[in-house]
């Protein structure tokens, strides 16, 4: 397996044992023992994991966010198509306020090519965004989330409420018909909620794999949505719902 690969190979197992070995992770993506504990002591460095002798013990809690440093290396390819077709639906001159997350790290990207006002929830965003020449970069402010960076609490959903653009891509964690979009933080709820306030046209952004989880915080009915921008491996019967409440869908 290739290094990301192995390394999203090693948290899907740790999801679901508790403990796993370096021999059986080994056996399992076809590496050698050496390459497979450099793999775990990176993991934990960023929190997935504690080391023991000859393997590890998961730290990844059912319900919460996977670390940042690994969605980073999860349906990279995914994301950036996500990303083109969420540049194309934006038009030059446009104010936009971009939601935290890897999905909208690569929008942000896209968008550091273009002619925008662009409001970043995320200091990842904020650092791609800041060397962009054509782009008047606003910043909102407040706590930032340990790994995500994401801006959370009274200044920046007070610095949202000021604000009227015209577009928010939103950032998911999970989504479904019926439980709309949700966050695993509860921290960021607000903000989004106050970013979805501010904009005529609210865009959500996720993988196919979000539409298998659930969030602890409610942020809005996907009635609230007016596009979603996914991929094609999203499953069938929840897009036709979305698309039944009135959603515009995206796939790419």
């Amino acid at each position: 397996m290739e290094g990301a690969e192995r390394v999203l190979a090693i948290v899907d197992r740790l999801r679901s044992a508790e403990r796993v070995t370096v021999a059986e992770l080994a056996e399992r993506t076809g590496c050698s023992e050496m390459t497979v504990r450099r793999d775990l002591d990176r993991l934990a460095e960023e929190g997935v994991l504690r080391r023991v002798r000859g393997g590890a013990v998961s730290l990844l809690l059912r319900g919460e966010a996977t670390p940042y440093a690994v969605r980073l290396r999860e349906s990279v390819r995914a994301k950036r198509l996500i990303a083109e077709r969420v540049g194309a639906l934006v038009a030059d001159g446009e104010s936009v306020i971009l939601d935290g997350g890897t999905t909208t790290l690569e929008v942000a990207r896209v968008l550091a090519r273009r002619r925008l006002t662009v409001v970043p929830l995320d200091l990842h965003a904020a650092n791609v965004l800041g060397g962009a020449p054509q782009v008047t970069l606003l910043v909102p402010g407040g706590r930032t989330l340990p790994g995500a960076l994401s801006f959370t609490g009274h200044l920046a959903e007070t610095s949202l409420r000021a604000l009227r653009v015209d577009t928010v891509v939103l950032g998911v964690c999970g989504l479904s018909p019926r439980d709309g979009v949700t966050a695993h933080d509860l921290a960021e709820v607000p903000v989004k909620q106050a970013a979805i306030a501010a904009a005529q046209r609210v865009v959500a952004v996720g993988d196919a794999a979000k539409f298998g989880r659930t969030g602890l915080g409610h942020v809005c009915p996907v009635t609230a949505l007016d596009v979603l921008v996914t991929d094609a491996g999203a499953p069938r019967d929840a897009v036709a719902a979305i698309e039944g409440a009135g959603v515009t869908v995206h796939h790419v």
